[in-house]
């Protein structure tokens, strides 16, 4: 809900409200949120509850800038490390993700994710893997507001997908980054219009 826009950016987050939509106890959802906390997506005000963290423009830059960094570099080091199990995979998923386009938005959510996570996977560093997993969640609220703009319906993401994972197979690491990082930026252009 957080990520999708359920739960709108700077929302109070009421511990009633949230057990009756989630059907779950108030324990959970306090855990959980103190979970969220640490994520970056809940704030947490002492005497005052939570609050689902807010979006801002600084906030994209930043975030954009640390996966432009990071999985920029993630992916060239996953390029010098490939393998034909890894290409394969990256295959694989692509194809199960350009499937589930058509079956629905949580489907496709869950495959987008495992294939951009994919083209770094390879990289052989955990740490780095699990600081863009977290850039990859607080990313996705701003992907879903970018997706308001009427002219985002138009954006051929798919083409794009296919570009980066051609490069890829193509053994041809600065075109691979530079088209993953046009890929971000794109999202950022439709940001302008409701992000300031």
């Amino acid at each position: 809900m957080l990520l999708t826009g359920g739960l709108a950016p700077g929302e109070k987050l009421k511990i009633d409200r949230l057990r009756k939509v989630l059907d779950v106890g108030a324990s959970p959802i306090r855990e959980a949120l103190s979970l969220l906390v640490s994520d970056q997506l809940v704030v947490r005000h002492e005497q005052r509850g939570f609050q689902a963290a807010k979006t801002s423009r600084e906030n994209f830059d930043e975030i954009l800038s640390l996966r432009s960094t990071l999985e920029g570099k993630a992916l060239r080091q996953s390029m010098d490390l490939a393998t034909p199990e890894w290409i394969e995979g990256l295959v694989l998923v692509h194809h199960r993700m350009t499937r589930m386009k058509s079956v629905g938005s949580q489907e496709f959510e869950v495959e987008h994710k495992n294939f951009h996570m994919g083209l770094i996977g390879n990289c052989n560093s955990p740490l780095m893997l699990r600081i863009c997993d977290q850039l990859y969640d607080l990313n996705i609220r701003y992907r879903n507001i970018a997706g308001r703009s009427k002219d985002y319906k138009g954006r051929k993401v798919d083409d794009e997908h296919q570009d980066i994972l051609n490069a890829v197979i193509a053994e041809k690491p600065d075109d691979a980054v530079r088209l993953l990082l046009l890929h971000y930026e794109k999202t950022g252009d439709f940001l302008k219009a409701f992000i300031e």
